[in-house]
C-alpha cells in the first residue's frame, strides 16, 4: 500500500517496489507527486530525497497548473480539431452509410449514423486518431533503431492520461499516447527517440541526457513545444 509523506503544502505518495533506483514523478493535470522507491529504502531516506527535489517539484506543479486546456469537444459542425498540429473544422454528416472519417483540405468530415450521440462520435474520431498514429510510428522506429543501435520488439498506441509515452526497457516495448496524432509531427519523433533512449538507459540520469544530446541535439526545444501545447480537457482519474 502507498505511504504518504508531507512536505509543507505538498503531499508525496510513496510506493515501494522491487527496483534499484528512486523514481520521482509529478503527474498532470494537478501535479500529484509520487515516488517509487526500492523496497528496502527507509522512509526517512525517501523524505531526504524528496526534500532535495522540492524546488523541481514546485516548478513542475506550477507548470502543469498553468498549462492550457483544450475546450470540451461537442462534435458539432465547424468545431476546431487538430491533426499533426494543424487546425481543421469538423463537418458532421448523418448518413445510413458506414461510419467514417475523412481528412480534407481544411476540414475533417465525420460521417455518422443518424441520431448518433456525442459519445459515439467521440469513439469514432478517437479510433481514427489511433490509426493515424499507428501508421506514422513504424517508419520513425525503423529510422531511429538504425541510428541509435536499438531494437524495439513492439509498440503500443493507447489513450494515456498521465504521460505522452512510456518504455519497458526489459521487454523493449514502447507505448505512445493517442493524442500525439493531434500534435506537430516533430513532437512524435521526439517522443519516439525519448522512449528508444530509455531502452538504452531506463532513468532520466546524466547518461540519458547525453544520449538525447547525441542523437537529437535540439530535443529540449521539441520537448518544450510539446509541453506548451494544450492538453485534453477532461477529468483525469488515477
Amino acid at each position: 500500500m502507498p505511504t504518504q509523506i508531507q512536505l509543507g503544502e505538498i503531499a508525496v505518495e510513496v510506493v515501494r517496489k522491487g527496483i534499484k533506483n528512486v523514481h520521482l514523478s509529478v503527474h498532470p493535470p494537478t501535479g500529484r507527486v509520487t515516488i517509487a522507491a526500492p523496497s528496502r529504502m527507509s522512509l526517512d531516506t525517501v523524505r531526504v530525497f524528496a526534500i532535495s527535489k522540492l524546488g523541481w517539484i514546485r516548478q513542475q506543479k506550477k507548470k502543469l497548473l498553468e498549462q492550457e486546456r483544450e475546450t470540451p469537444r461537442e462534435y458539432l459542425n465547424r468545431e476546431s480539431h487538430y491533426v499533426w498540429g494543424q487546425r481543421y473544422l469538423l463537418k458532421v454528416i448523418e448518413s445510413d452509410q458506414p461510419p467514417a472519417v475523412e481528412l480534407g483540405h481544411r476540414e475533417i468530415v465525420l460521417q455518422v449514423r443518424p441520431g448518433w450521440p456525442q459519445t459515439k462520435k467521440h469513439e469514432l474520431l478517437e479510433a481514427w486518431y489511433r490509426d493515424q498514429l499507428k501508421a506514422a510510428v513504424p517508419p520513425l522506429i525503423a529510422k531511429w533503431e538504425r541510428l541509435m543501435g536499438v531494437k524495439v520488439e513492439r509498440f503500443y498506441v493507447q489513450r494515456m492520461k498521465t504521460k505522452w509515452g512510456s518504455c519497458n526497457h526489459r521487454a523493449r516495448t514502447i507505448r505512445l499516447n493517442t493524442d500525439l496524432a493531434k500534435k506537430p509531427a516533430d513532437c512524435l519523433e521526439y517522443l519516439v527517440v525519448h522512449e528508444l533512449a530509455h531502452i538504452l538507459e531506463p532513468t532520466h540520469n546524466a547518461r540519458f541526457i547525453s544520449l538525447m544530446n547525441q542523437f537529437m541535439p535540439k530535443w529540449q526545444s521539441r520537448q518544450q513545444s510539446l509541453n506548451r501545447l494544450p492538453v485534453r480537457h477532461e477529468k483525469w482519474g488515477y
